[in-house]
C-alpha cells in the first residue's frame, strides 16, 4: 500500500498545534473592509481553532 500525501493546499492554510489543535485564519477579511466594524475586524483579524469533528478530518488530510 502506497503512503497517503499530505494535501498540500490545505498545509499551508493550517497548523495543528503542539496539543494537537488545528489553526487557521478566518475568512472575510481580503476587501470591503471599511464597511465592517473595527470590533467585527478584530474579531476576523485572530486566528481561531477547529472544532472537533472538522479537526479530525483535517489531520486525516495532513497525514498528522
Amino acid at each position: 500500500m502506497p503512503k497517503q500525501k499530505t494535501h498540500k493546499g490545505l498545509s499551508k492554510r493550517v497548523k495543528v498545534t503542539a496539543s494537537g489543535k488545528v489553526k487557521y485564519k478566518k475568512s472575510f477579511t481580503g476587501h470591503l473592509m471599511s464597511s465592517k466594524s473595527a470590533k467585527r475586524k478584530r474579531s476576523l483579524s485572530k486566528a481561531s481553532t477547529m472544532t472537533k469533528a472538522l479537526a479530525k478530518t483535517t489531520k486525516i488530510f495532513l497525514c498528522k
